[in-house]
C-alpha cells in the first residue's frame, strides 16, 4: 500500500472512530441529564486560567462549530451552569464563566465520560498505540490551529 493510501486509510479510520464513538458517549452522558456539547465546553471552560474564557476562544477550542458554541452557551445559561460577564480588559467582549453548579455537574459527569472513553476507545489499544495516535493527531490538530484561515488570520 502506498503512504498516500496509509493516510488515506487513517483519515478514514478517524472519521470511523468518532462516528462510532461519540454518538455512544453522548447517549451515556444523555442519560445521566449532561449532553455531550454540554460537557465539552464546560471541560474547556474549567480547564481555562480563572475557569471563563472569552466566546471567540471558547469557540476556537471546543470540538463544536463557533456557531453551535453560542448556542450550548445559551442553554447552560439558562440551567445555571455558565454565565455571561463582560470581559474587564475591553468592555466589549463577553465572557463564558462556568459556575459552581457547572463545576459540580461537570465532576459528577466526568465518571461517565471517562468511563465510555474507556470502554468504547481506550480498552482497544495498548499503551504504546494510544500514545502514538494521541502524538499524530496532537500534530495535525497543532498544524491546524496555526495555519491561517482564509482572512489571513492565525485561528485561535
Amino acid at each position: 500500500m502506498a503512504a498516500d493510501d496509509e493516510k488515506v486509510l487513517a483519515w478514514a479510520s478517524v472519521l470511523r472512530v468518532h462516528a462510532a464513538v461519540v454518538p455512544r458517549l453522548e447517549r451515556e452522558l444523555a442519560a445521566i441529564g449532561m449532553p455531550l456539547s454540554w460537557y465539552d465546553v464546560l471541560l474547556e471552560l474549567n480547564s481555562a486560567p480563572d475557569r471563563r474564557l472569552r466566546m471567540t476562544e471558547l469557540g476556537a477550542k471546543a470540538v463544536l462549530s463557533r456557531e453551535r458554541v453560542s448556542r450550548v452557551v445559551d442553554e447552560l445559561e439558562r440551567a445555571g451552569l455558565v454565565r455571561r460577564e463582560r470581559n474587564p480588559d475591553d468592555g466589549r467582549s463577553l465572557l463564558a464563566v462556568v459556575t459552581d453548579e457547572g463545576r459540580a455537574r461537570l465532576r459528577a459527569a466526568a465518571p461517565t465520560y471517562l468511563a465510555g472513553i474507556e470502554h468504547h476507545f481506550g480498552a482497544h489499544l495498548d499503551d504504546g498505540e494510544a500514545r502514538a495516535i494521541a502524538t499524530a493527531l496532537f500534530r495535525v490538530v497543532e498544524a491546524a490551529e496555526n495555519q491561517p484561515t482564509p482572512a489571513g488570520r492565525r485561528r485561535s
